[in-house]
């Protein structure tokens, strides 16, 4: 299970140090867990904190004083919550381990040992969302099966289940069919009986093989016998199922009212593609499913591969759009003639095709995916009378065990297309469980590489958000937003890239370039006679960049621009855990006029503790106290204990991602002095907004 950005861990710390507290929060974040932390100073806050939303996880240093340890487990065993309890020691022995198991505690961290703290809270974490998702499921699964019961038994296609060849359950229509009153007469009676002496010997191998757990075609002709003795053709219909938590068979009974033949020559035309004659998407999913299951079941391992023709939508532009279905058919006809006719191919998607190979190992699989990559990249395309050269994007999954489930394997087939087409296409990339360190250390440098031709060739770009006074101040403020150019009309967001680009050393780079470019934008728009505050984000590790003072100095004296006109901003967490170098860059570039703020302002146990020690001009709020602000109480109350605070200490304060006009008269109320968000204004290449 991942986490990250977008999975916020709610933590509660009971300790009597509040900055031994904001030392774990902050080591958390540096690890890249987002933290929504809480810290009860009494008995009281405690029982209130739990009552209204509570933590995910409890941390207890077990010499706590403010609330003991005893009152901690108390409140929590009395909540009845699936709440972890993490007791925090500076030491560990046998006497330590003992209380933690006898009060109940399900384990113990060392405080000092930031890597052993972070990779047990992760790990606690992870079994908590496992414990959490599964009883949704089995929620899910009790609701769902209620469900299918009711449309059983109201269906009036004839279905029975059957374990080892004998009844366990049948519908009204199944019943009637076969001319029963009552399921009674046809509990535990064989599935034999009911068919015609001439298929029996053909049924019996087709139920031992079922029995063994071996494939066996979906579809079964044979004659079926009714009580009194009568015959008729039939089909039977075969789904691995479940009844009552026994592994059984799903039965669909179907009369043959016409030509088999022409039956055959439907259904056949029921699971093809029209344009492209192979399968479509509902067919090969099922055939996925059966893949999938069998990976899971006998450990066998199998092929997945998703592509997309590169620049789909500019090779339609030249061969115009009514060649539409002449372009993906030939598509469908280059694929097919790389395949074997063993393979099942379907047109997945619009222009996205699928190929799925049994018993294939990893250099199976690899080897399948380049050719069918060479067979597009070194070959001509027929479209009508136009010849085109088109390559593909090719997203595999070695399926097997480790990655048994159709969502996932879907899910990282498509990661690997996008993945791929994100660093220019014509290449594939092949999910293995048993081989992800490789296959992510091939995605990452193709990042890196991709990222370091982005700043050697300039194919940065900002966009820009107004900033919107809520009472009346003068002038133009925006603040500028980091993409990167991919391929023509693409681009990227910076969570994609930065990431890398911190484990790869590029960041101070990148902080370089939006700098260098804020300033060149402050210099050009007062030459056009705007005074434009422009604010951007820097990473903690210009901090340590001792040259980063210089390069402001530099670009502002060769923009003609002034540093009252930037604002550079820091997350919060960053700058607590570097403070000493954050407070010597703040005072260094103060000296030329420039502002520097913070941003996730009050995701900290203690913010307006930091702000004795680090002068910001601005403090945007963290975003969380934006989600339904217009009706929470407590997002309102601490929006306006936040700006009462900074307005007394002569900061302003910014609230991001406004998203309705409930919550700008919330904002305005609460004493917020600027607003930004796609409800004002979007984000866009030109700085346009009308400020008056």
């Amino acid at each position: 299970m991942q986490f990250g950005k977008d999975k916020v861990l709610r933590l509660m710390i009971v300790d009597d140090s509040v900055e031994a507290a904001e030392a774990i929060v902050s080591g958390l974040r540096n690890h890249g867990i987002a933290v929504r932390p809480t810290r009860p100073e009494s008995e009281d806050a405690l029982a209130e904190q739990l009552g209204q939303q509570p933590p995910d996880l409890v941390l207890v240093a077990h010499d706590a004083t403010t609330v003991p340890l005893a009152q901690v487990m108390a409140r929590i065993d009395a909540s009845g919550k699936d709440l972890p309890v993490l007791l925090l020691h500076d030491s560990i022995d046998d006497a330590r381990l003992l209380q933690a198991q006898e009060l109940g505690a399900r384990g113990v961290l060392l405080r000092a040992h930031m890597e052993h703290l972070h990779d047990a809270i992760r790990a606690e974490w992870t079994d908590l969302e496992a414990r959490r998702a599964l009883r949704r499921l089995e929620s899910q699964v009790r609701e769902t099966e209620r469900r299918c019961d009711a449309l059983i038994e109201s269906s009036r296609d004839p279905i029975a289940y059957v374990h080892e060849g004998m009844h366990i359950r049948a519908n009204p229509a199944y019943l009637e069919m076969f001319g029963f009153d009552s399921f009674e007469d046809i509990e535990g009676m064989s599935l034999l009986d009911l068919v015609s002496p001439q298929h029996v010997d053909g049924f019996k191998r087709l139920l031992k093989q079922m029995s063994k757990g071996e494939p066996v075609a979906p579809r079964h002709e044979l004659e079926a016998r009714k009580l009194d003795g009568h015959t008729f053709p039939a089909f039977m219909e075969f789904t691995g199922a479940s009844y009552e938590g026994e592994a059984c068979q799903q039965v669909v009974l179907r009369r043959q009212e016409y030509d088999p033949d022409l039956e055959r020559e439907v259904e056949e035309l029921r699971q093809r593609d029209q344009v492209t004659g192979l399968l479509n998407r509902a067919t090969f999913l099922r055939a996925l499913e059966d893949t999938v299951a069998d990976a899971a079941q006998n450990a066998t391992h199998h092929a997945l591969l998703l592509m997309e023709p590169d620049h789909y939508l500019r090779l339609l532009q030249d061969i115009g759009l009514d060649a539409g279905d002449e372009l993906i058919a030939a598509f469908a006809e280059r694929l097919r003639s790389v395949l074997s006719p063993e393979d099942v191919a379907a047109r997945f998607g619009e222009h996205q095709f699928a190929v799925l190979r049994r018993a294939s190992d990893h250099s199976g699989t690899a080897a399948l995916a380049e050719a069918v990559r060479a067979a597009f990249a070194d070959g001509v395309l027929e479209v009508g009378e136009r010849s085109l050269n088109a390559t593909v994007s090719i997203g595999g999954v070695q399926i097997g065990q480790k990655i048994a489930s159709v969502s996932a394997v879907l899910a990282k087939a498509s990661q690997g297309v996008q993945s791929t087409i994100g660093v220019g296409g014509n290449r594939t990339e092949l999910f293995d469980p048993g081989a992800v360190d490789r296959a992510e250390e091939e995605r990452v440098q193709a990042w890196v590489a991709r990222i370091r031709d982005a700043l050697d060739g300039d194919r940065f770009v900002m966009h820009y958000q107004p900033l919107i006074s809520l009472h009346g101040e003068p002038g133009e403020m925006y603040e500028g937003y980091l993409r990167m150019e991919g391929d023509p009309g693409e681009l990227v967001q910076p969570l994609t890239f930065l990431q890398i680009a911190a484990e790869h050393g590029l960041l101070w780079e990148i902080d370089r370039w939006v700098v260098g470019r804020a300033i060149a934008v402050i210099g050009e728009r007062l030459r056009k006679g705007s005074r434009t505050a422009l604010m951007v984000k820097i990473t903690e590790v210009s901090l340590q960049d001792e040259s980063m003072v210089q390069h402001i100095i530099e670009q502002l004296a060769q923009h003609g621009a002034e540093g009252s006109l930037l604002i550079l901003q820091l997350p919060e967490s960053k700058v607590f855990t570097n403070l000493r170098a954050a407070q010597a860059f703040q005072q260094a570039v103060s000296k030329l006029g420039v502002r520097v703020g913070l941003e996730q302002f009050g995701s900290g146990l203690n913010s307006f503790q930091l702000l004795t020690h680090f002068d910001a001009s601005f403090l945007k709020m963290d975003r969380a106290f934006m989600e339904d602000l217009g009706s929470n109480a407590e997002h309102q109350k601490r929006l306006r204990e936040t700006a009462d605070k900074a307005r007394q200490s002569g900061k302003q304060t910014i609230a991001e991602y406004v998203q309705d006009a409930g919550s700008m008269s919330v904002l305005f109320s609460a004493g917020i002095d600027y607003a930004q968000g796609n409800f004002l204004a979007g984000a866009g290449l030109e700085m346009d907004y009308d400020f008056q």
